[in-house]
């Protein structure tokens, strides 16, 4: 099991892993769509969002992913925004896998496409990216698939993912951004430039680069975490 921050206590309900309040009761919080219709999220991303918002192919954007994810094998991963489990299209089910996001119901989703695929042992925590309860220093790479925009504080993400992986460590991120939206339309969440990412990517530790990709308003990024 993935080590804890000292303090942090976890609520074990199916799949799923709960951080408790001060109450003890599981923290709970409000996901952009809401969980009684998390069935429907795989059928608006392939038929409304990528189409018709971001503009790009979801196939074109699975093949990025796995091209720029093909050499990672037997590593710990931490995924934020896990969504219902999309990242089984690009990684290999040799690495330890551990998933976040809001929505237990996206969640409970994910944990049976990853099961099903062959993860050994996956973990799931109900937890928002710019706030995890995990130890400093546990993680070889971290994803944030389509979802930097919908967490909070950008900068907050960027340390605390600096803090979770191990020196040299990578970040792989896609997300849209304003100067590439070309339909000009409607994209949920915060939106900042690619220099703007950039420059907070540096500040927290990273070096940036930029993926030769053109997939609607999405920028691909790595960044690797400076010693």
């Amino acid at each position: 099991m993935t080590k804890l921050k000292p303090g942090i206590r976890i609520i074990r309900k199916g799949e799923l892993r709960y951080l408790a309040e001060s109450g003890g009761r599981p923290m709970q919080f409000k996901p952009w769509l809401g969980d009684c219709f998390s069935f429907l999220y795989d059928f608006l991303m392939s038929k409304s969002v990528f189409p018709g918002k971001i503009g790009g192919d979801l196939q074109k954007h699975y093949s990025v992913l796995a091209r720029e994810l093909a050499g990672v094998h037997g590593r710990r991963i931490l995924e934020l925004g896990t969504g219902s489990g999309s990242a089984v299209n690009f990684l290999h089910s040799d690495n330890e896998y551990v998933g976040t996001d809001i929505s237990p119901g996206l969640l409970k989703r994910a944990a049976k496409r990853f099961l099903r695929a062959g993860f050994p042992a996956p973990e799931f925590y109900v937890a928002s990216g710019d706030d995890l309860p995990f130890e400093t220093g546990g993680f070889n790479l971290c994803l944030c698939i389509l979802s930097l925009n919908f967490i909070g504080k950008v900068e907050k993400v960027f340390q605390e993912v600096h803090r979770l992986l191990i020196s040299g460590g990578m970040f792989v991120c896609s997300v849209p951004v304003p100067e590439r939206n070309r339909l000009r339309s409607t994209i949920r969440g915060v939106l900042h430039s690619e220099k703007e990412l950039g420059g907070m990517c540096r500040e927290s530790g990273f070096t940036f680069e930029p993926l030769p990709c053109d997939n609607g308003a999405l920028l691909y990024f790595r960044a690797t975490k400076q010693d």
